[in-house]
């Protein structure tokens, strides 16, 4: 090809791909929601699961200390963050175990007659009246003086504060300086996040909002700030991530591009061979732009490292370049093996979108987009753009005594059955379980901050987040009924020591029921009137000074019962609307566990509510999920694998080729499986997408060991491709298998050993050998 022409194809390939990045910047929409990698759940516990991991109380809650100051300090700066956090969106509640007059919706307070359960075991009369009157004038000489100037005339029996009280955690820290204090000297808080658990990128965002607004804070210069909770761990987790990974991509990269330059020595084949994998990348993420409104992280994350793949199709066009042939010629002989091989990998990758969930079909959207277009591009592009002049490989000294070495290797019949039978055995004495289903195991989290974790919540008595009390009910009603029944119950265990405490709907919003019937034990205005002067006589209190408490009795008397729609305003209907939730028809209310001790007690309080209310063990049922979503990609894959097998017996047209190409690749997964196993690797699913991607890489090796021209020096074409291939990719996975990131390590060991396994049996397994068709020089 002239060279014009040459060039005016390059641009018109570069210009293309700028079009490409163009669509990518203008349509890209990026979302971290983990739960885009979950499967659909499918029983009602599974379900609920997801709801809480992503958006329950125990996922959205962030564990606050401020240290390193004088209580004093730190008290203020504990108010002072309370105060910037709850003006701010991103935060739907903010509690440091202060009491602030101010905070409490007026419209509101009418009601605490009706929320609290003091006239439940005590009438509005005379005599509790004057005991909470004189109670009044101790207060008032005391340091507490300055809050109850404010509050006595509207609440003399401080009804608000008992509130307050009950809706504080059910294990709240020591109070010192007006906020809660842990036994280290810490000053702490409470903070609920509106963004979901499961997003870390917004959970960051949260982060961020709650470090920036602590530096703000006058007198905060010196004072430490610690966070712990699921949304910290997810955030620490991804950058770990991150940070590993863009390391060793930068490392790998590099070495990459020598490996290249030293088995070619052209910075132009290199550039060239650059754009294929490139095209293949742009048109994937594309792909995605259009048929997704959202693109998952670990989509683009996976999906580059599954068209590592792609990276092979211009070093099989660069290595069988024969000395004084035209590049077409090269692509045009090589075509079909590299067409089978791209169709294979696409069938492979198939699998992913078979599975029904979301993240993974974004996965196969885009990987099998990048590999159509990789490899398309390599065969109608790439050959036009090489240079005319290239050096024929075959003719190194060093590759002529390596491909002799190969040839010499024996290759008796029965290597395959060894194998099969050596993984055998290998997975039958494997130690442990064989398969993960603890996804949390594969982002451990260092020591000392799971100490940290166990230290605040010990302190701050936040609840687990293993195991719920579920009530179910046709209503919101009828659940808060059910939730009331249930208290003297749940009382009972946490007084006999089953579990430190056990928050239910009801402690925050009684039935419509039981507030109408506190409504009637309400005193009329002139009964109240009569009784309080008889109460207040002989005491220093102006005649006209609690008017505004009798207005609220009153119109306490008259309101309509108080609903969870109605209580969502109030700064608690956040904490409400997590325990009480709508889901098909019917009504949920989650009761929250802290430390429990005797799970037996707690199976035994639902099992006999007659199914009205179960305990659910999140553990449990994220287990059960997980094995679900492993059953479904297995499933696609045996699919997968049956297309496999007909596209490589079509292609070769032979039972007897597809099979020395099919048996190296599926002994090679096996054998890894083994190996792993024996090294108490228990199976994730990244074990599963890292032996998808070491089984399209081996899939290469197979089909090109079994192509037999009869020409020797084709033959070290071949296997300099090969080489050049497998030790790009021992470069790349090789240094991920040493990442301390467990997901990292998964993929990185599993698709190494997959490839080394796949080479060495590709070869072993190469007819050609056995049947003695190599022409000796």
């Amino acid at each position: 090809m002239r060279t014009g022409v040459r060039v005016a194809l390059l641009a018109a390939w570069l210009l293309a791909l700028a079009g490409l990045g163009w669509l990518v910047v203008q349509r890209l929409q990026a979302s971290s929601d983990l739960r885009s990698f979950m499967p659909a759940p499918t029983t009602p516990d599974q379900r609920l699961l997801m709801e809480q991991v992503g958006e329950g109380p125990g996922s959205r809650l962030l564990l606050v200390a401020l240290g390193g100051k004088p209580e004093a300090t730190l008290a203020g700066l504990s108010r002072g963050l309370v105060a910037r956090l709850s003006a701010d969106p991103r935060y739907t509640q903010v509690v440091n175990g202060s009491f602030d007059l101010g905070t409490l919706d007026t419209r509101l307070l009418p009601y605490r007659y009706l929320l609290s359960p003091t006239l439940d075991r005590q009438p509005l009369d005379e005599a509790y009246l004057a005991d909470q009157l004189q109670q009044r004038l101790d207060d008032l000489s005391s340091p507490a003086a300055s809050l109850l100037e404010g509050l006595l005339p509207r609440d003399p029996t401080l009804e608000t504060l008992a509130l307050a009280r009950r809706w504080a955690p059910p294990r709240a820290p020591r109070v010192r300086e007006g906020v809660w204090f842990s036994p280290q000297g810490e000053a702490l808080l409470l903070v609920q996040t509106r963004a979901a658990g499961f997003d870390p990128e917004a959970q960051r965002q949260a982060i961020a909002g709650i470090e920036q607004a602590f530096r703000a804070l006058p007198g905060s210069a010196g004072a430490t700030l610690v966070l712990s909770g699921p949304g910290y761990f997810s955030v620490v987790a991804s950058a770990q991530t991150r940070t590993q990974a863009d390391w060793i991509g930068r490392i790998s990269t590099v070495g990459f591009v020598l490996l290249l330059l030293l088995a070619y020595r052209s910075v132009a084949s290199l550039l060239l061979a650059a754009l294929p994998v490139a095209s293949g990348a742009l048109a994937g993420i594309a792909a995605l732009t259009l048929v997704y409104p959202q693109v998952h992280g670990i989509t683009l994350a996976f999906g580059f490292t599954l068209l590592g793949v792609a990276q092979e199709y211009p070093i099989r066009v660069l290595s069988h370049r024969r000395a004084g042939e035209d590049a077409v010629r090269s692509v045009r002989d090589l075509w079909p093996l590299l067409l089978t091989a791209i169709a294979s990998a696409c069938i492979a990758y198939l699998a992913f979108y078979a599975s029904g969930v979301n993240g993974l079909q974004q996965l196969a959207v885009f990987t099998i987009t990048g590999l159509l277009a990789a490899g398309f591009s390599t065969r109608y592009l790439l050959p036009h753009l090489l240079p005319a002049h290239a050096r024929d490989v075959a003719g190194m000294p060093w590759l002529v005594r390596a491909r002799r070495f190969v040839d010499r290797l024996p290759r008796p019949r029965w290597i395959a059955p060894l194998v099969a039978v050596l993984a055998a055995v290998l997975l039958a004495i494997a130690p442990g379980r064989f398969w993960q289903n603890d996804l949390a195991a594969l982002t451990p989290l260092p020591a000392d901050l799971l100490q940290r974790d166990a230290r605040l919540r010990a302190a701050l008595g936040a609840p687990d987040v293993r195991y719920l009390l579920v009530i179910e009910a046709p209503t919101a009603q009828g659940v808060l009924e059910r939730s009331e029944r249930l208290e003297p119950q749940v009382d009972a265990l946490v007084a006999r020591g089953a579990a430190d405490a056990i928050e239910l709907p009801s402690r925050y919003l009684p039935s419509a029921a039981t507030q109408r019937e506190r409504q009637r034990r309400l005193p009329d205005r002139a009964t109240l009137e009569r009784a309080l002067a008889q109460a207040s006589a002989g005491l220093p209190f102006r005649p006209d000074l609690f008017a505004p408490f009798v207005a609220d009795v009153e119109a306490a008397r008259t309101l309509r019962p108080l609903t969870p729609q109605a209580f969502a305003a109030s700064p608690l209907g956040q904490r409400l609307a997590a325990m009480l939730v709508r889901r098909e028809g019917h009504w949920l209310g989650l009761g929250t566990v802290s430390g429990l001790r005797d799970v037996a007690a707690l199976r035994a309080l639902a099992q006999g509510s007659g199914g009205a209310v179960r305990l659910l063990d999140l553990k449990q049922a994220s287990e059960s999920l997980v094995a679900a979503y492993r059953t479904r990609i297995l499933q696609a894959l045996a699919g997968a694998a049956l297309l496999l097998v007909l596209t490589i017996s079509l292609s070769l047209r032979s039972l007897r080729r597809a099979w020395h190409v099919l048996a190296p690749m599926t002994l090679a997964t096996f054998l890894v499986l083994a190996v792993e196993r024996v090294a108490g690797v228990e199976i994730s699913l990244f074990h599963l997408v890292a032996l998808i991607l070491a089984g399209g890489l081996g899939l290469h090796y197979a089909l090109f060991f079994e192509r037999d021209t009869g020409d020797p020096a084709e033959q070290r074409r071949t296997l300099h491709a090969t080489l050049v291939c497998v030790l790009s990719a021992l470069l790349v996975f090789g240094m991920l298998a040493w990442a301390s990131i467990p997901v990292l390590r998964a993929i990185g060991l599993t698709v190494s050993l997959g490839v080394a396994f796949h080479f060495c049996l590709s070869i072993l397994m190469a007819p050609h050998a056995r049947d003695g068709h190599v022409v000796q020089e």
